[in-house]
């Protein structure tokens, strides 16, 4: 078949979806595809028109790639892709939406609250965050509302430090999501599927210092996997039905990695939800497919196989 790759993009996870992107396009080539790697620019659209390409593998991270504007274009184009579709990207990216999903699918996921920078400046919202605190209780993790990598996310100890938490995620997006702490073990469930969906092994990531920041996903050695997670049969399985419901909730189709806390009690709280999982070296989705026999060729063969039969 003739695949483009499309990776790099504008958004500030390039670089990541440039490894990504290359590494893919290598897996493609040598299972004997012709493959054109494409990058978000002014040519893309005459470039999609002018090759007639059978499928566009979606490499990209973060806005732009996986919050449905990508998909929206190969909508209007006809272009088949890879993933889930538009409704499945653009919730699944904005993590007040899909929390909000969450809680009505009755999904666990932590209590929160989400504050906007135009309340801050034309509200004195700033004036509220005491009584966050008081209500979420401290830890609070503070995460831009539509952001990837966990990037512009910081952990509160104390009041004291809630005000330049909040100040750094609004620099990554006009709202931010303020979400109580979970102490627990945070591991990744990665689904493949259309109609009949199969749960990857759980990957348990353990970094050397802080939390699963951007620098301890994508610098070796900064954190420690373990795959399968080291977790009880009970809270394994409980974490993968929630991975289940989690990918049905927001409608995806053929891949999505779950992100979730198990807390001290065993119960599993789903954080987010990816529709666009790397797949560097250090990427949880290629970790887990290896985990279950797959090696990273099969793997990508396996996602365009399932894109594929999206389209049949």
């Amino acid at each position: 078949m003739r695949i483009g790759v499309l990776m790099g993009g504008r958004s500030l996870e390039r670089d990541v979806s440039l490894r990504s992107g290359r590494r893919v396009s290598r897996a493609l080539t040598e299972l004997g595809h012709d493959v054109l790697d494409l990058d978000v620019d002014e040519r893309l659209v005459p470039t999609l028109k002018e090759e007639r390409l059978d499928l566009v593998y979606i490499a990209l991270h973060g806005k732009f790639g996986e919050d449905g504007t990508v998909q929206e274009l190969f909508e209007i184009l006809d272009v088949p892709y890879t993933g889930p579709g538009v409704f499945s990207s653009a919730i699944g990216f904005n993590k007040a939406l899909s929390k909000e999903i969450f809680q009505r699918e009755g999904i666990p996921t932590p209590p929160f609250f989400v504050l906007s920078e135009a309340t801050f400046q034309e509200m004195g919202a700033l004036y509220s965050l005491g009584a966050v605190g008081d209500k979420l209780g401290f830890p609070l993790v503070v995460k831009p509302v539509a952001q990837g990598s966990a990037l512009g996310v910081k952990v509160a100890a104390t009041r004291d430090e809630l005000p330049e938490a909040v100040r750094s995620a609004l620099h990554y997006d006009d709202r931010v999501l303020l979400e109580k702490y979970v102490k627990g073990t945070e591991v990744a469930a990665s689904i493949l599927g259309n109609e009949y969906l199969e749960a990857l092994p759980l990957v348990e990531t353990v970094p050397r210092s802080g939390f699963f920041d951007f620098d301890s996903r994508y610098t070796p050695g900064l954190t420690e996997y373990y795959c399968p997670a080291r977790l009880d049969d009970d809270a394994s399985q409980r974490s993968v039905e929630a991975a289940l419901h989690t990918h049905r909730a927001l409608g995806c189709l053929n891949v999505s990695r779950v992100d979730i806390i198990v807390d001290e009690t065993g119960v599993p709280q789903v954080l987010e939800l990816n529709i666009s999982p790397g797949m560097t070296e250090t990427s949880l989705l290629p970790m887990a497919a290896e985990t279950a026999g797959l090696d990273f060729n099969d793997l990508v063969k396996r996602l365009v196989g399932l894109a594929m039969e999206k389209y049949s």
